[in-house]
């Protein structure tokens, strides 16, 4: 059973790759049972600004990339049967699998199979991927509609979805690996639009989240953000 944490269902990516492998443009894969996470909200648009909220998440997976200790790579982690370095990978393949058909260019293999091995310098392979997969965002900036494996959605939402993945195993990464790097309450509030649209039909439909955790009356944004999305704020290894 593939750990229950975050990322985009694996059945769309799969159809999604089979078509770029065979020199095919994809076209949307809509989940659901037809259309995109955006239709979901009959009439709500985005209020915060994608691109800036991708930025500062793909910073917050970096950061906690940069700070894993040499021993502490095959550590436990909030995400149910795998390690640090396996987290990791599937952060990374999620950021490329998300503009894969602005790209044209599949994952290097399936983000929700990650090896539990890390490349001579995992912090460069990573901040390589980020960097081509803002750069792809940043080429459909004004496009109210891009293909992506969760359906065709206006840039602006289609960033913020990659967000929510760095920002969410950017934590994990944290948490499993001792690092005082909190999700901030700043980027929590800039998460809850797009994961009060997703989240519930991703865990729903595919079992790609756990359910949600309780937290205590007054909890901060950031550990209902976390609660929501079948993390424990408190998790410790």
């Amino acid at each position: 059973m593939a750990p229950r944490c975050h990322g985009y269902p694996a059945g769309a990516a799969t159809a999604t790759a089979t078509a770029v492998a065979n020199g095919r443009t994809p076209g949307p894969v809509p989940l659901y049972g037809g259309g995109s996470i955006v239709e979901l909200r009959e009439g709500r648009r985005m209020t915060v600004d994608g691109f800036k909220l991708l930025a500062d998440a793909h910073g917050y997976l970096l950061t906690a990339a940069r700070g894993v200790p040499a021993g502490a790579w095959g550590n436990a982690t909030p995400c149910s049967e795998w390690t640090v370095r396996q987290v990791l990978n599937h952060a990374r393949l999620d950021q490329q699998a998300l503009v894969m058909q602005i790209t044209d260019l599949p994952p290097a293999s399936d983000p929700f199979e990650p090896v539990d091995a890390v490349a001579d310098d995992p912090v460069a392979e990573l901040a390589a991927a980020l960097e081509a997969s803002a750069a792809a965002w940043e080429s459909e900036r004004d496009a109210e509609s891009v293909s992506t494996p969760m359906g065709p959605m206006p840039a602006n939402v289609g960033t913020a979805a990659a967000a929510l993945d760095a920002g969410l195993h950017a934590w994990d990464i944290a948490k499993a690996t001792g690092q005082h790097l909190p999700l901030t309450e700043e980027m929590a509030e800039a998460l809850e639009d797009i994961a009060s649209q997703l989240v519930d039909f991703v865990r729903d439909s595919f079992g790609k989240y756990a359910p949600p955790v309780s937290v205590p009356e007054g909890a901060s944004r950031a550990d209902r953000l976390l609660a929501f999305t079948g993390r424990d704020p408190r998790w410790s290894r």
